[in-house]
């Protein structure tokens, strides 16, 4: 596209915007969009050295305002290697890396993402999280919030819960409960018109009002929900001001104890970048502990059980407790050097999951809720016996496990793995094993006579 294809009243918009900077801004639409990739921490920490042999592969150059993020050219496809199946890198546009950047998120606190699919703004708020704390990434669609599971789960996140509610639902559950807010609010998209054509197509002055009458509902229900004390970032990839500047003025008038700590613009006639705008903003008062406690409302709302996955609550094994000591003994022979992260345990189905959180979370604050993913899911558990779950084969260290494969990224037997197929094996290896590319994991295979069967879930599998 060029800037001959943006909507008249789109321009008429930017002039009134920028001035004499408008030609110049217009001038970036006739240049290729920018592309990114930011590195994982959760996963660096065990292979370092895979960095710079990303960097040196393809090319990358820093992005100014991300520490781990990178630029890759338009005729690199990082997206089809290895390594990021195996979550060592999440590819993101690089504006978009400013808005977890500016909100800070530090280990051991509890924060919110309330708009969080596909899970970029998630996935770098979990890499600083550095597995301690408790983050809950919310996505109010169920498909888009599927694979906003699937990215956490890539990404190897451990003390994460995706959540399919609207903002009211989780308001009413969670007052007052996070230290931090990200809200990267649904909006009219002007900053992807580079990237994708169809939003050019959708844009109009009024999806504009639309967008901002939306951004003002969900900001209410964000403030009900962060500490006093507490930080939340706003952040679009739009460029007017009602979306953006006007909507901080208004959030902060109506509510006299919200600050603008901080407030940044991204323009892509400035910054090598598709555009974003980002506020930070801090709710006065004691920043301390909040205990929750249901409202009176949803005290008395009659409550129906949350879902994860396609489980059933309560089926399977009695109770999570002993759902629990039949992983851990499993896991002692399998998992010599694995600790399970902070949690309790949560039965859907057969499925166990770990519940991270501790008092900050309550399993009864996820009933009547959909839950596509209550933590980190450990296993599933059929008569007693032990299935590993792909997520448990994500979050761990290759060296964790007993019996362990690693391929190179350059074996075909990689890809290979990554396609589903059965690898041939040492004939001595039985049981479950961990399949790794370069030290990283990709899954699980259970190996017998010389073969290992895949067991990559089919969803995940490459064609």
């Amino acid at each position: 596209m060029g800037k001959q294809d943006l909507p008249t009243a789109f321009v008429r918009q930017m002039e009134s915007l920028l001035g004499s900077d408008t030609e110049a801004f217009l001038d970036s639409y006739e240049r290729p969009r920018t592309h990114g990739l930011r590195f994982n921490g959760l996963k660096l920490a065990d292979v370092p050295q895979l960095k710079e042999a990303v960097i040196r592969e393809y090319g990358l150059t820093p992005v100014p305002w991300c520490s781990t993020g990178y630029y890759y050219g338009e005729n690199v496809r990082p997206g089809k290697h290895p390594y990021h199946t195996a979550g060592l890198y999440y590819i993101q546009e690089p504006s978009a890396m400013s808005a977890v950047e500016l909100l800070d998120p530090q280990p051991g606190e509890t924060i919110l993402d309330l708009a969080a699919a596909p899970g970029g703004k998630s996935t770098h708020i979990a890499s600083k999280m550095k597995g301690e704390g408790l983050l809950v990434s919310n996505e109010i669609h169920p498909e888009r919030a599927k694979i906003l599971a699937e990215n956490i789960e890539r990404m190897g996140v451990t003390n994460a819960v995706v959540t399919s509610a609207a903002p009211d639902e989780l308001s009413r559950r969670f007052p007052q409960a996070f230290d931090r807010i990200m809200l990267d609010a649904p909006c009219s998209g002007e900053g992807m018109f580079r990237k994708d054509s169809g939003a050019i197509a959708e844009w109009t002055p009024q999806l504009v009002e639309l967008c901002a009458a939306r951004q003002w509902d969900i900001l209410q229900e964000a403030y009900a929900m962060l500490k006093p004390g507490g930080t939340m970032a706003y952040s679009t990839c739009t460029f007017n001001r009602s979306e953006n500047e006007d909507m901080m003025e208004r959030f902060t008038a109506h509510y006299a104890d919200m600050e603008i700590i901080d407030m940044k613009r991204l323009w892509p006639h400035r910054e090598a970048g598709e555009g974003h705008f980002v506020a930070l903003l801090q709710k006065r008062g004691e920043a301390g502990g909040h205990t929750w406690e249901a409202s009176p409302s949803e005290r008395q709302r009659p409550r129906k059980k949350g879902r994860s996955g396609n489980g059933k609550p309560g089926a399977g094994l009695q109770d999570a407790q002993s759902a629990l000591k039949v992983f851990q003994a499993w896991a002692a022979e399998e998992l010599p050097d694995f600790a399970l992260p902070a949690g309790s345990p949560i039965l859907f189905g057969e499925s166990l999951y770990l519940l991270p959180g501790g008092e900050l979370l309550q399993e009864q604050q996820l009933q009547g809720l959909k839950v596509p993913r209550a933590g980190l899911h450990l296993a599933h558990l059929k008569k007693n016996r032990i299935e590993p779950a792909h997520a448990l084969a994500m979050a761990l260290s290759h060296q964790q496990a007993a019996k362990r494969i690693t391929l190179a990224a350059v074996d075909p037997q990689a890809y290979a793995y990554l396609r589903g197929e059965t690898l041939q094996v040492d004939v001595s290896l039985k049981g479950w094993v961990l399949a790794a590319v370069d030290g990283l994991p990709l899954g699980w295979g259970k190996a017998s006579g010389g073969q290992l069967k895949n067991h990559l879930p089919k969803g995940l599998r490459q064609h």
